[in-house]
């Protein structure tokens, strides 16, 4: 199973995000040829998802970096939004490099490997460097600079996790902007750049650029700063900040940033998450000049594997589940297997419902304002179904026990069941589809709609309830992460043949 990129669109155009849904706080290096990035998965395990490219625009996810539970540690009282905060990813010494923090089991640590792929090591801990958002950088004595969110700085040895001094405040950003964080320190031609996010991760979102000679600064505000912001404006790409550059072979400079989509009326909802733009970068006076940040971009200089997105299908028939899948704080083994019954994921209960911290529920990212997701159940051993999950107390689903099925709402201290209906007993095909708005009737008008239901023997899709996808938003809950949809157990033991995500048309990329 691949997860799908936005591509290409065939006439030297890309589309932007480079990377949909849910993947905020990229981080990007590149070894040769190829380039690697990593985003922040918060409460979600696997951790922090990894991906390769030869072209900047269309990405593979070859793995998580923190798959093991002796690497990510996230107890059942970690909330919605904690986790894994703001990875980098450096490539160094022949060696990758990962530092993040985990914000609910001792703060900073940072893995290696010599393979992306994977294995990554088991993590070093940083006990003397406090703060989130951490970056890596080595100048040329071999020193490697920890820089952190506010912005400060602590020299460290990388492989022990040994910091040396107290730490030194470099800068903070520009005319007093709030949340300064996600600092990026570069040595490019003769200064140090450090690169940071500012303004909050809303709406006042921005990137601001500072240079000096030595990684300590003294640093000087470039006189363009914001150098990227869509504050104030309709642009249809919002929240842009938390930006990371590199450069390609061919020496241009492209930066990856996070932003949003907000769709319908005021204020405006995003769904997916904080997303992974690309845009490019040149050059003048010796500051970075961010070019055109949108929706549409003129290709790279270099060929685009072609393409169109294709559905994506799970049968279930690997050893273990593919590296998208994603489960909130764990997932024991005992609770989810490929291996129970050949071509099927069977997944045991452990929370009650999907209010529950420790539901057994795994999921994929929304990647489409409009979609439409479709599994087949066997729920003859328990119950348990389809959801759209945002956190514990904003989600959708269609559950199946045997004979009938229901439809589920949670939002915030209402929970209710909207629709039910009979079924004959055995496995039934669940339905969920997405669909963006079309256009802005009104201010209030929500994003989208979410239908849910199931098929008949026949393939006829019966829907059960449409419901306004408002309140699966992040404006409506709060947090940081986006949508996830995918199959959980309520009770007992439910088997799935299949899980097919298929992107479908909608009014926008």
């Amino acid at each position: 199973m691949s997860v799908p990129s936005m591509p290409g669109t065939g006439d030297h155009t890309i589309k932007n995000p480079v990377l949909p849904g849910f993947h905020p706080d990229p981080s990007i290096c590149r070894a040769g040829g190829d380039y690697y990035l990593a985003c922040s998965s918060f409460e979600y395990f696997p951790g922090v998802p990894l991906f390769h490219s030869r072209d900047l625009v269309h990405w593979t996810q070859i793995g998580n970096v923190l798959e093991r539970p002796s690497q990510l540690r996230l107890p059942r009282d970690a909330p919605s939004s904690g986790g894994i905060y703001a990875p980098t990813l450096r490539h160094h010494d022949d060696r990758f490099w990962l530092i993040t923090t985990n914000v609910n089991d001792g703060g900073h640590l940072l893995v290696t490997a010599t393979d992306p792929a994977g294995p990554w090591s088991d993590p070093v801990r940083l006990p003397g460097v406090p703060g989130i958002d951490p970056d890596l950088a080595w100048d040329d004595e071999g020193n490697c600079w920890c820089t952190y969110a506010g912005v400060e700085q602590v020299r460290i040895d990388p492989r022990t996790g040994q910091s040396f001094g107290p730490p030194r405040r470099l800068w903070s950003g520009t005319n007093g902007a709030k949340a300064p964080e996600a600092p990026h320190l570069y040595r490019i031609g003769g200064y140090w750049y450090l690169l940071i996010a500012e303004g909050g991760t809303e709406r006042c979102h921005g990137v601001s650029i500072a240079r000096g000679r030595t990684p300590n600064g003294p640093f000087e505000p470039c006189p363009d700063n914001p150098i990227l912001t869509h504050r104030g404006t309709d642009h249809p790409i919002q929240n842009t900040g938390h930006a990371d550059l590199v450069q390609a072979p061919d020496g241009s400079w492209w930066m990856v940033l996070l932003g949003v989509r907000p769709g319908g009326g005021t204020p405006g909802w995003h769904v997916l998450g904080r997303e992974t733009f690309l845009a490019p970068v040149s050059w003048v006076d010796g500051w970075p000049v961010v070019g055109e940040l949108s929706l549409v971009l003129p290709a790279p200089p270099w060929p685009l594997r072609p393409g169109a997105v294709a559905p994506v299908r799970d049968d279930f028939d690997l050893g273990e589940p593919a590296p998208c899948w994603i489960s909130p704080r764990r997932r024991p083994a005992e609770h989810c297997t490929t291996n129970e019954r050949t071509g099927w994921l069977t997944l045991r209960a452990l929370g009650k419902s999907l209010d529950d911290p420790d539901v057994m529920f795994v999921g994929r990212r929304q990647q489409h304002l409009s979609c439409r997701v479709r599994t087949l159940i066997d729920p003859a051993e328990g119950s348990g179904g389809l959801a759209v999950r945002l956190d514990e107390q904003h989600h959708y689903a269609i559950e199946a026990a045997s004979g009938e099925v229901r439809v589920l709402v949670r939002i915030g201290p209402l929970h209710t069941v909207v629709a039910s209906r009979p079924v004959p007993d055995g496995p039934l095909i669940l339905g969920l589809h997405v669909a963006a708005v079309q256009a802005v009737n009104e201010a209030r008008t929500g994003p989208d709609t979410l239908s849910l239901g199931f098929e008949e023997p026949d393939g006829t899709f019966v829907e059960l309830a449409t419901l306004d996808g408002r309140y699966l938003s992040t404006e409506v809950a709060g947090g940081f992460t986006g949508r996830v949809m995918g199959m959980y157990a309520s009770a007992g033991t439910v088997h799935f043949d299949w899980f097919d995500y298929e992107p479908a048309p909608g009014p926008r990329p």
